[in-house]
């Protein structure tokens, strides 16, 4: 299995290591750069520039690739940026920038990393033997082949001491009995979402566009939950939807809905009893909403259903 080694920041790390325990982080680049392709869900690890050490000190699963302004990375990820205020993160984007900086439309490199660990500083694990003191962004490497193969059993190792619970270790499948078991051929599962990387992932999803009236105005766009996160446990797409602020609280409070059967949009009549307007509302009746491309990013018929049972006022 690829996994990602990327030249980390050492204040990024010393921040974050001193709010963890965390559950994402965003790893930005203050320019648009090319994506790391990674599957969903595979290791991703922080090595320090060799100027710091050059040593891993921790990691996190791959969850997601985006281009956000300061702004929307700052209102989805806060203090996981890696900073502790709004202006401190704006002073380390334009620090870092090759141009000028709007947060409002400036785009910079995100990727969003779920289920973050930090390893004490007694455990840092020393760098790829073959690390070249030119790579500027990061490596790939396999688990299960050279160099990538020992580093990897080294996090391993370590993780089973700091965090026998983390998650990043159910990638490791036993293949037998004795001391070779725990480094079996890596499989892996979806990460667990954060607030911040559903809030992203919604968002593309949908190609940024509301899925009801096509608004492409970023900052009033909203991942909403159909079923409240406290009654799922899990962020996932699937409960998601993208939505105009203003829809996305009718629909929070039941005056609006998505029918489950033939995905259109159902305007309550209470709109016009409770408040004598509501016009603008009653011509998006009966909309077919906008749907992502990729199957399993489509909202739930399952979820759609509760609240159109549970919340929707008929």
């Amino acid at each position: 299995m690829r996994y990602w080694v990327a030249n980390t920041d050492s204040s990024w790390v010393s921040y974050l290591t001193s709010v963890a325990p965390i559950d994402e982080v965003n790893f930005w680049q203050p320019n648009n750069v090319r994506p790391i392709t990674l599957p969903e869900g595979a290791p991703w690890l922080f090595k320090l520039h060799v100027r710091s050490g050059g040593v891993i000190v921790g990691g996190a699963r791959f969850a997601h690739y985006s281009n956000l302004t300061p702004q929307l990375a700052w209102d989805a990820f806060g203090k996981s940026n890696g900073a502790a205020t709004y202006d401190e993160f704006l002073r380390l984007v334009r620090r870092h920038s090759e141009r000028p900086v709007d947060p409002l439309s400036t785009q910079i490199g995100a990727s969003i990393l779920v289920e973050p660990f930090f390893l004490p500083k007694e455990m840092w694990i020393e760098p790829p033997a073959d690390w070249s003191s030119n790579l500027t962004r990061g490596k790939t490497y396999d688990t299960e082949m050279g160099e990538g193969q020992r580093l990897w059993r080294r996090v391993l190792d370590a993780l089973a001491i700091v965090r026998p619970a983390q998650p990043i270790a159910h990638l490791a499948r036993a293949t037998g009995d004795g001391p070779t078991a725990p480094y079996g051929s890596p499989f892996l599962v979806r990460p667990r979402l954060g607030q911040g990387a559903f809030r992203v992932m919604v968002t593309d999803a949908y190609d940024r566009r509301c899925v009801v009236t096509g608004e492409r105005t970023l900052p009033v766009l909203e991942a909403a939950h159909i079923k409240p996160y406290n009654l799922v446990g899990r962020h996932e797409i699937s409960n998601g939807l993208l939505l105009r602020s203003d829809l996305h609280t009718l629909f929070d409070l039941g005056y609006l809905t998505v029918t489950p059967d033939d995905l259109r949009v159902r305007v309550s009549r209470r709109i016009h009893e409770e408040f004598e307007n509501g016009r603008e509302y009653y011509e998006l009746d009966g909309f077919h909403i906008r749907l992502p491309q990729a199957a399993f990013d489509q909202p739930s018929r399952e979820m759609l259903s509760w609240h159109a049972e549970a919340v929707f006022r008929s």
